[in-house]
């Protein structure tokens, strides 16, 4: 499959450059390969949530590690030809979102605190490679707005009940090291708040930047069809 042209798109939502996107989707296979990988490792990293979590919230806890499935996903579909919009609106926005917010939490909220360097690092600059990762979506998807409103409902029930709304023994988001207490995890800390603030943020960036991408597109088509 030949890459798809680059659109004229304004650079707050195709900040890539065209040589790094256009080499990154032609090596779409190993990056599908590598966030798969990734996938498997988070898994593995919440294991000790999972243990404290109703079998039932699992899916609401590992939210990095969906994020990355997701965009292994949309890549494999790019590459096969599927028609699978609202797969790649849910990658942009979980890549987006848990590339952006991981780094604030860790550099912002959490600090390092007794966490090896080299995992700290590593949890920042993976996320944000996955974030650089969203802006590939937008080459092969049209972000329709049933695709984008699918996202939108998925994101935003996960910021109700990671830090809202108590359900299953929620809230479910990652567990901060900022909110660890000698008795327990303490959700009144400010850190509680400083982590949804982001969250919701960063939700609402990604419905304004999915929406805006199928907006220019459209104008793009229209200006070459008059």
């Amino acid at each position: 499959m030949s890459t798809p042209s680059r659109r004229d798109l304004p650079w707050y939502v195709a900040p890539l450059p065209d040589w790094l996107a256009d080499l990154a989707l032609r090596l779409a296979w190993v990056i599908a390969a590598v966030n798969l990988a990734g996938t498997a490792f988070g898994f593995w990293y919440y294991r000790v949530q999972f243990a404290d979590t109703p079998i039932a919230a699992w899916p609401l806890v590992p939210d990095s590690p969906v994020a990355t499935l997701f965009i292994a996903l949309s890549l494999i579909a790019y590459k096969m030809d599927w028609d699978a919009d609202w797969l790649h609106a849910l990658a942009f926005f979980g890549c987006l979102k848990l590339g952006l917010w991981t780094p604030f939490v860790q550099l912002v909220v959490n600090g390092q605190g007794g966490l090896w360097w080299v995992m700290y690092w590593f949890l920042i600059l993976s996320h944000l490679g996955m974030a650089l990762e969203a802006f590939l979506i937008h080459r092969y998807a049209t972000f329709s707005v049933p695709a984008v409103a699918v996202a939108l409902a998925w994101y935003g029930f996960n910021d109700l009940v990671d830090y809202f709304v108590s359900v299953l023994g929620g809230p479910h988001h990652t567990l901060l090291r900022a909110e660890q207490t000698l008795a327990g995890y303490d959700h009144s800390l400010a850190a509680h708040d400083l982590a949804a603030a982001c969250a919701v943020a960063l939700t609402l960036l990604a419905t304004f930047l999915a929406l805006a991408t199928r907006v220019k597109q459209l104008e793009v088509e229209l200006a070459a069809d008059p």
